[in-house]
């Protein structure tokens, strides 16, 4: 079902798509997609899609181990960022079978920290999202053991109710995000 509804969804948002990837083609060129090792399901890897939202030749780490990162950011890069829009493409991850819509947000193929607790909490085993209950309840706000938490919490309470609330909320917190000016 993951598959079909992100299909579905990439060609209703195809003339979307096409619009992020021209302003991001004008202002810094091809690649338009950042493409990052991620850890899936049973501590397998995959390319995680994503829109670009830095200039080309930023350190591959994340964002904030960046000294000054805005100097890397691109023109429209911040507003992909805070609508969320940078990671539409991972409906691609979900059409490929790497993802689902909701689950533990992938892990960087380096974050062996969160990767040991996720492992020694198995939540390793379950399929990555592009929301989950972590990212609700605090995203990068919140220490990695208390993010685990919320993911074996998804996990032992797993229901279509608990998934309804988890993708209301991300979208008004996507909604919230969005109109909060910095």
């Amino acid at each position: 079902m993951n598959r079909l509804i992100a299909l579905v969804m990439l060609l209703l948002l195809a003339p979307l798509f096409l619009v992020v990837s021209l302003a991001i083609f004008l202002e810094d060129g091809v690649p338009v997609f950042f493409v990052q090792k991620r850890v899936g399901k049973d501590y397998s890897f995959f390319p995680l899609y994503k829109f670009r939202t830095m200039k080309k030749n930023t350190p591959n780490v994340a964002t904030h181990l960046l000294e000054n990162p805005q100097q890397y950011l691109l023109g429209l890069g911040g507003l992909l960022r805070k609508l969320s829009l940078d990671e539409l493409p991972n409906l691609i991850n979900i059409v490929k079978g790497n993802m689902n819509f909701i689950g533990p947000r992938p892990a960087l193929y380096n974050q062996d920290d969160l990767m040991a607790l996720r492992v020694a909490a198995k939540v390793h085993t379950q399929m990555p999202g592009i929301t989950g209950w972590a990212q609700i309840n605090g995203r990068d706000t919140i220490s990695l053991k208390e993010k685990v938490a919320l993911e074996v919490y998804y996990r032992e309470n797993q229901s279509l109710a608990l998934d309804i609330k988890i993708i209301w909320r991300t979208f008004f917190k996507v909604a919230g995000d969005a109109s909060v000016t910095h």
